[in-house]
């Protein structure tokens, strides 16, 4: 008798053993970031119709004409913050709720904001079911950040603006990094890399990427 659950669990298993063959191959070598991109499942954070391509290397849609990112860039950006075990942690644009788990492994709490209801909703309820206690998950303007939890040891913003918000900016503690993409819609974005200092801030720009873009306010509808 062929045992189909068991096919398909092999199935994952090697998905996701190329999934991280992957990302070494592409150059993420930081030990901690593989292992927490390896403890969270990504197929628990993709729509079920996208289940057979939660390990390909490619963002995927999901609810409210948003996307979940591609593996690499999650682990990229991840790795670009330098994250120690008692960071505090913000993420504009929660989405599915898959970067804020892969952060959840590294640091010591995580808050990330989602403009949209409904995906805050679902992103709460997964990281909920599958023990990311140390994720708070919160409606609001990506823009505006969350002041009354501030100051923030890293700062990931998982949508794509022109400028950095200097709000963002303000909430981040010395020495602290901010990561963004930055560039037009329809045009040449890139993650640019902002480290805080006592004189002033330093960037860095990184990859180029494509993002949706980072919307100001708190939608209305959704």
């Amino acid at each position: 008798m062929p045992t189909f659950g068991g096919d398909r669990q092999d199935k994952e298993d090697v998905g996701r053993m190329e999934f991280l063959l992957t990302l070494r191959r592409r150059g993420i070598s930081d030990k901690a970031v593989l292992r927490a991109m390896d403890e969270v499942p990504r197929g628990d954070f993709v729509d079920g119709e996208f289940a057979g391509m939660a390990y390909a290397d490619q963002a995927l849609p999901i609810s409210c004409g948003q996307t979940i990112s591609q593996p690499y860039v999650v682990a990229y950006m991840t790795e670009q913050l330098a994250l120690k075990p008692n960071h505090r942690v913000l993420e504009i644009g929660a989405g599915s709720g898959y970067q804020a788990a892969v952060l959840s492994r590294l640091v010591r709490a995580v808050v990330t904001i989602e403009r949209y209801r409904t995906l805050a909703d679902q992103a709460r309820e997964r990281l909920t079911a599958h023990g990311y206690n140390n994720v708070e998950v919160l409606v609001g303007d990506g823009f505006a950040g969350s002041p009354e939890r501030a100051p923030f040891d890293r700062i990931i913003v998982t949508a794509a603006a022109e400028t950095t918000p200097q709000a963002l900016l303000d909430q981040l503690v010395e020495e602290g990094i901010l990561l963004i993409p930055l560039g037009p819609q329809g045009g040449t974005q890139h993650i640019v890399k902002h480290t805080k200092t006592k004189t002033g801030v330093i960037r860095e720009t990184l990859i180029a990427v494509r993002f949706v873009p980072l919307v100001p306010g708190q939608a209305q509808e959704l």
